[in-house]
């Protein structure tokens, strides 16, 4: 049973943990799935993924390392684990409460895997996903304004203490003081010197659900076993507010009748909202970080 959630604490907070969204048969199914997917990513059977070296798209072949593995809901996976739980009532539930919109507003958008590389301990940089290290205080207000039309998970299979946050950031701009450890393309050293910031830690079968332009970083062991499940989905009111941080990831293949045809009707109709997105926006969108 999904405990109720506090959606004023995930306002002021920018997130909350949730746990028991994955019941015991499918979280099963969904370890399953992702020991397959990690094992065609490490032999080099699925081409898209998270490239050690690479913190933010695109990504390319640079490494042979791998923190992530892309598009995971793609019919070439064979993995349908993946979507089901994508449309799940507990999650879609869960996520019209936190965007508070009705279900025929949800859009879908990304749904990708988080995994340990294996011979390298990687780290990403402070950062807002849609919103550059260079933003001024003003620019920052503007854009977290905007940002209320998504929402995006981390749901831990196995124990995850990769994710490093500061609260309340999804409304505020950086003081100095956190800008001064943001500016930079490096990651920290340790992200627990940076002015607020918390560690995340998720036991097995517990989800994060973040504002994901709350400022925030991630730490990789190489020697602790990871797969997490990452995703987020979008509500339509949010029109195009939404299509550089979404559509950036390549997703020409979630326009393709094989996909459709392996959904059921939720799934249908949520994908047809990302298409009108998508249709809806002219030229190359580019990208929201640099690497």
């Amino acid at each position: 049973m999904i405990a109720a959630i506090n959606k004023a604490l995930y306002d002021e907070q920018g997130y909350i943990i949730v746990p028991n969204l994955i019941p015991p048969e499918t979280f099963e199914a969904l370890k399953d799935a992702c020991e397959h997917a990690i094992a065609k990513t490490r032999t080099g059977s699925w081409p898209h993924r998270r490239t050690v070296g690479r913190q933010f798209p695109p990504f390319d072949d640079s490494n042979p390392d791998s923190w992530g593995v892309q598009h995971i809901m793609h019919p070439d996976l064979e993995e349908p684990a993946f979507a089901e739980w994508y449309t799940s009532d507990a999650l879609i539930n869960l996520s019209k409460e936190l965007l508070q919109c009705n279900e025929d507003e949800l859009q879908m958008e990304l749904f990708n895997l988080l995994i340990n590389p294996l011979e390298h301990d990687f780290a990403l940089r402070w950062h807002r996903d849609d919103i550059r290290e260079n933003a001024t205080a003003e620019e920052e207000i503007v854009a977290l304004g905007l940002w209320t039309h998504g929402v995006q998970w981390n749901a831990a299979l196995y124990e995850d203490s990769c994710l490093y946050l500061i609260p309340k950031t999804h409304k505020l701009p950086r003081t100095e003081l956190q800008r001064a450890q943001s500016m930079t393309q490096a990651p920290p050293a340790n992200p627990l010197d940076m002015p607020g910031a918390i560690q995340v830690t998720l036991q097995p079968g517990e989800t994060v659900f973040y504002n994901n332009n709350i400022l925030h970083c991630g730490a990789y062991d190489s020697k602790k076993r990871r797969a997490t499940l990452h995703g987020c989905m979008g509500d339509t009111r949010g029109g195009r507010t939404r299509a550089q941080n979404v559509l950036q990831h390549g997703l020409s293949w979630m326009t393709e009748d094989r996909f459709r045809d392996q959904l059921n009707q939720r799934g249908k109709r949520m994908l047809q909202a990302l298409i009108d997105m998508k249709e809806g926006v002219q030229g190359d969108l580019g990208y929201s970080q640099v690497n």
